[in-house]
């Protein structure tokens, strides 16, 4: 077993090669972020100069597993062609930041059918990857990683049939693949605190979209019940997940290799709580090694 690849989303504020300084700070060796405001449609220009600060702090600062996060605001599911067409504009600005930073995947929520009905919307889905991945071939190198949703109002993709369907109908298949959500997944149904409900659930994972088509956790607790179909997220071991959930992914030698990133709340200035977060993470794991080497100190720390 590898060592893992944990980390947290990081801020983005003046630069995006500022959030691998963020991350290198506490520790961590992989991040997640966004290439440009959550808040915008279309980012501003691709900054030559800080992409190549990037290239330069990235390997310097160990961070061995980066992977971006769309804007809230697409909505690749939906039946409305106007915003389907903004939608795909953004994802297409996702995908060539991804490419010009080096970011392999891209993790993006399928969106919301909005009436149209769920076999609708996973079609509308698909059918917007495919154009994107014929019209940015030189995106070859990023990958679009659908999340598992909570389930709340009419989004697609709180099932893994369903995730498996969307991928089913994109026709490059080496250019899609899935984020789970451990809060989204609780919330959705999958009750894998036990070791009973986790064999059951990776059982699942494998028989409907494959392991190997799972490249990125995130790591959430919910503030919501099993089945609630509410996605609120809070810090570790605080809500119904609680921290043997946790545990059975950490010390699972099949997500070797696959980034675990935090998604907790952050406070108002953008510090959260990822330390402590990652501690409760850390003290799960069962072999020490397997601990990444920015935080192997903090075990000595008083509790």
């Amino acid at each position: 077993m590898g060592v893992l690849l944990l980390g947290a989303h990081m801020s983005i504020a003046g630069g995006v090669s500022r959030a691998l300084e963020r991350g290198a700070a506490e520790g961590m060796n992989a991040i997640q972020l966004f290439t440009k405001s959550s808040r915008q449609w279309v980012g501003p220009p691709i900054n030559p100069e800080d992409v190549a600060r990037w290239n330069e702090l990235r390997p310097r600062l160990g961070i061995q597993a980066v992977v971006s996060h769309a804007a809230y605001l697409i909505n690749l599911a939906s039946p409305k062609d106007d915003l389907w067409e903004k939608s795909l504009a953004a994802h297409r600005d996702e995908l060539e930041r991804a490419h010009a930073y080096g970011i392999p995947h891209v993790v993006l929520h399928p969106g919301s059918h909005t009436g149209s009905g769920e076999e609708a919307g996973m079609a509308r889905v698909a059918e917007a990857l495919n154009r994107l991945h014929q019209e940015l071939p030189h995106c070859q190198d990023v990958r679009t990683l659908l999340e598992l949703m909570a389930g709340q109002g009419s989004v697609v993709g709180y099932r893994l049939e369903q995730l498996a369907a969307m991928m089913e109908q994109v026709e490059d298949s080496s250019r899609v693949g899935v984020c789970l959500d451990t809060c989204h997944a609780l919330a959705a149904g999958y009750d894998f605190r036990t070791e009973e409900g986790y064999a059951a659930f990776v059982q699942a994972v494998e028989a409907t979209i494959g392991l190997d088509r799972v490249h990125c956790w995130h790591f959430n607790d919910s503030q919501h019940p099993l089945g609630s179909r509410k996605d609120r997220h809070t810090h570790i071991g605080q809500g119904q997940v609680g921290l043997e959930g946790f545990r059975h992914i950490l010390n699972d030698p099949r997500w070797d290799g696959i980034p675990m990133l935090l998604e907790t709340p952050k406070d108002k200035d953008g510090d959260g709580k990822d330390h402590a977060n990652l501690r409760r993470l850390i003290e799960l794991v069962a072999d020490p090694r397997r601990i990444p080497p920015g935080m192997r100190d903090w075990l000595a720390e008083p509790s």
